[in-house]
């Protein structure tokens, strides 16, 4: 397949008005990636050189989403939406340029099989004209048929113009095609608008074809692979499918889930075998995880690196920047944002750790905040190998604890602490003796005024 060019049409064109949403509906994510550009995933994967993306609504940000995955895009607006086929000609100028294979993609149908593309241009390159994919629903009502005879497909029947023996087949279109490049655009040009619509349908192509004498196949798929997704609650359906998917992916590579179906994933969320993922767990985008660490329950981890060892949760944040390194821990109700957790380091509950450096070895008592932003910048916080800071306390950054100092508990340290010093930065406590008995009468005296009341 590598000796033969390929060029992806990716119909992006929609105006998705179902989905009741301000954002162009192929951007609307799916694990944390825009629809349209798990599509050009796919496209790349399976041998595509060339991806022509035909836009309409949001065409710049829809650009911006797709171009990222793609060795080389081409941007075509098709002015006026008149059907797919009308769609597919907006990107004559890329057709024209001369491809073995074309295959046409949509931007909305995000779950598309790499192994599934790469059949179709097998099928192309073993003397196929047109190939088009199709699918077994539990229930066909509502999709176009796909008419077969002698191994060919002699058209595409929609629901509505079927006769009843039609409306009995099961094998449907799933509306992706692959077409041998070198008469794409001889075809795609006889397809007229001669319907109650007048709108150019792709699907026509099946019986232009064979007026040409053109061989016209067709590839199963399975049916996930091929849906498309046109309201937020088919966009549900689709996000249930890529988790399950990722997290089955996951558990053959040898990460171990309690309760799987309670763990989500992000589409390029990486983590090594042997890492244990406890009940509800959240990844977000960019996070890499080693093999061997522990991911306790209801964490949200987004934008971090954890290490073999580590221990994270339960009931962890872990924002982007955060890193932690070997054996280190990140413990109960912990916010970690853009920060190094060195070896052997423990914040294990109750903290806030933002902008800093956390050495080796190095305690994090309860309650302990690193104060790294003034209202217009941010700074940072260094805390030494084997320091130990005290319950509550609050850095005021920029400063630094020296390695194996002590931070009295409750302490503000605004002043840097050199190494194995202890720092007070509170104030002195003092007792007052024979007090309290006086102090909670007046207040049992102030309750029972405001209960009278």
């Amino acid at each position: 397949m590598s000796e033969r060019s390929c060029l992806a049409i990716i119909l992006a064109a929609g105006e998705g008005t179902r989905m009741k949403s301000a954002l162009s509906k192929v951007l609307h994510p799916v694990g944390g990636l825009p629809m349209v550009a798990h599509v050009v995933r796919a496209a790349t994967a399976a041998g595509v050189g060339d991806v022509a993306l035909v836009v309409g609504r949001g065409a710049e940000e829809v650009e911006k989403a797709a171009r990222p995955h793609a060795n080389r895009v081409s941007v075509h607006l098709q002015a006026q939406r008149l059907g797919t086929g009308n769609a597919v000609l907006a990107a004559a100028s890329a057709i024209a340029k001369g491809f073995d294979d074309l295959i046409i993609m949509f931007g909305d149908t995000p779950m598309i099989d790499t192994a599934a593309l790469m059949s179709a241009r097998e099928r192309l390159a073993c003397g196929a004209d047109v190939v088009v994919m199709g699918f077994r629903p539990s229930d066909p009502t509502g999709y176009g048929r796909l008419l077969e005879k002698d191994g060919q497909v002699i058209a595409i029947r929609e629901e509505k113009e079927a006769s009843p023996d039609e409306k009995k087949i099961g094998f449907c279109n799933g509306g992706l095609m692959a077409i041998r490049g070198d008469d794409a655009l001889v075809m795609l040009n006889k397809i007229t608008n001669n319907n109650a619509k007048k709108e150019y349908y792709l699907t026509d192509i099946v019986e232009i074809a064979h007026a040409l004498g053109k061989s016209v196949v067709s590839l199963e798929v399975d049916a996930g692979s091929v849906l498309g997704v046109n309201t937020r609650v088919e966009l549900a359906e689709v996000e249930s499918l890529f988790q399950n998917k990722m997290r089955k992916s996951m558990m053959l590579d040898g990460v171990a889930m309690i309760a799987p179906e309670t763990v989500f994933f992000s589409w390029d969320t990486e983590i090594g075998a042997e890492t244990i993922i406890e009940p509800n767990v959240f990844f977000g985008t960019k996070v890499r995880v080693s093999g061997g660490a522990t991911i306790h329950a209801f964490c949200h981890i987004e934008g971090a690196t954890i290490a073999t060892g580590a221990h994270i949760g339960p009931f962890a944040r872990l924002r982007p920047g955060a890193d932690l390194r070997e054996d280190s821990k990140a413990g109960n109700f912990v916010e970690i944002k853009k920060s190094v957790i060195s070896k052997g380091a423990k914040v294990n509950h109750l903290t806030y750790v933002g902008d800093a450096e956390v050495g080796e070895n190095a305690n994090i008592g309860a309650g302990t905040i690193t104060c790294n932003y003034d209202g217009y910048n941010k700074f940072i916080t260094k805390i030494g190998a084997g320091a130990f800071i005290g319950s509550n306390s609050a850095l005021v950054a920029p400063v630094s604890i020296g390695s194996g100092a002590i931070v009295a508990a409750g302490s503000v340290i605004t002043k840097d602490v050199p190494d194995d010093a202890v720092a007070f930065g509170r104030a002195l406590q003092e007792n007052r003796l024979k007090i309290a008995p006086a102090i909670r009468s007046r207040n049992k005296a102030l309750k029972e005024k405001n209960s009278a009341k």
